[in-house]
């Protein structure tokens, strides 16, 4: 469901940066991977091409994980700039962030929905793997010094999941006001289709810090009504540098190209991140890297962002679904 953003906004950031004369006076040419096989099949061919010599450097958006065997494969041999949202924490040498994480993302989204509408008892709805549950064990941890907000429930499911007769018999008979839902891709979809055939969407408004606009455009209007979301871009996003990034995609593939998202974004802006690193370090040796990257900065659709502990400071936003599209209504 991510895919087509992400490989044609990776396209996009390369042709920029060849465009510029490329990096160390080499063009900068893509190899996709397809990340949906099981981690340690992807693992093994991302190794093939490292140990090969046609892989100087792993970039993408992909789970957690997958991103917990890579970065085993990876460590010290090349760059590797993971682009997703995560649950925080990763201490990998080498390996630098730029997603968003609990503490920047859903904490601040959390006090503003127990502020502007009220909503304060929640149930937490994830795919039974690390980045839902340790997100939802930060989010537990962060209750206890703030009491406006409390875990009441939680369901975890499989990756793949299309029935949530159960988990919502569930929220339906509890208490909460709010779903915080950590579901990826096609399960958030088959989610919120059963929250709305059982009338869920009258009792509890939905917060998820992944419900990029595809997921949105599959769910339909009737079906992401009263969702909130919480990330550092949105294609709707009204900023100079985001509406210039926006009419750059769209220039570039055609009005009909795979609707622009926020994990699509990412893979441009870790390919921008890839650059300013190279760059700076005047090498494209890990080592040489990791002795500069602290500070390194790039502008990109969300601005000018720095590496801080190799993770990326930014800006998050909050936003409603509005039929086919988001409309953000503040700045966390």
């Amino acid at each position: 469901m991510y895919g087509p953003s992400c490989t044609l906004s990776a396209r996009l950031a390369a042709e920029e940066i060849n465009d510029a004369g490329g990096l160390l006076g080499r063009e900068v040419r893509l190899r996709i991977v397809d990340s949906a096989a099981d981690p340690h099949t992807v693992a093994d061919e991302v190794d093939r091409l490292i140990t090969a010599g046609r892989a100087d450097a792993v970039v993408g958006w992909h789970l957690s994980a997958l991103r917990e065997v890579l970065a085993g494969r990876v460590a010290g041999r090349v760059p590797y700039i993971y682009t997703a949202l995560y649950e925080g924490g990763e201490t990998t040498p080498g390996l630098f962030l730029t997603g968003e994480t609990p503490a920047a993302q859903l904490y601040p989204a959390l006090e503003w929905m127990a502020r502007e509408i009220s909503v304060r008892r929640w149930f937490v709805v994830g795919n039974d793997y690390s980045w839902p549950r340790h997100s939802a064990a930060a989010v537990r941890r962060y209750t206890r010094d703030h009491r406006e907000v409390r875990i009441d429930h939680e369901a975890y499911v499989d990756l793949g999941s299309t029935d949530f007769d159960e988990v919502s018999r569930r929220i339906e008979h509890s208490a909460c006001d709010g779903v915080l839902m950590l579901l990826v891709g096609r399960d958030g979809v088959e989610f919120n289709r059963w929250f709305t055939d059982r009338g869920l969407d009258v009792q509890c408004a939905r917060l998820t810090p992944l419900m990029d606009e595809t997921m949105l455009l599959e769910s339909g209007a009737r079906d992401s009504r009263d969702v909130f979301s919480t990330a550092g871009f949105f294609e709707a996003l009204t900023t100079e540098d985001g509406l210039r990034y926006g009419a750059r995609y769209t220039e570039r593939f055609g009005p009909d190209a795979p609707v622009l998202n926020s994990p699509g974004e990412s893979c441009y802006e870790g390919m921008q991140l890839l650059a300013g690193l190279v760059r700076r370090a005047g090498s494209a040796r890990i080592g040489r890297i990791c002795e500069v990257a602290e500070g390194t900065r790039y502008h990109g659709p969300r601005g000018e962002v720095a590496l801080t502990g190799r993770h990326v400071e930014q800006q998050i936003y909050m936003a409603t679904a509005d039929g086919s599209s988001y409309d953000v209504l503040a700045s966390l």
